[in-house]
């Protein structure tokens, strides 16, 4: 019974490293992506007629 917890426990936290990993990545990929966006935004505002 102890080693079925052992295993468990074992899974339990090497998927929460997994997805920690992949919760950072997902981030600094939308992170970078909005910054490069609103620089363009940015840059094309004089072009902007209303």
């Amino acid at each position: 019974m102890d080693e079925k917890v052992y295993k468990t426990m074992g899974r339990s936290g090497a998927l929460a490293i997994i997805v920690g990993v992949i919760s950072i990545v997902v981030g600094l990929a939308s992170g970078v992506l909005l910054i490069i966006s609103g620089g363009r935004l940015l840059a094309r505002k004089s072009g902007i007629l209303f």
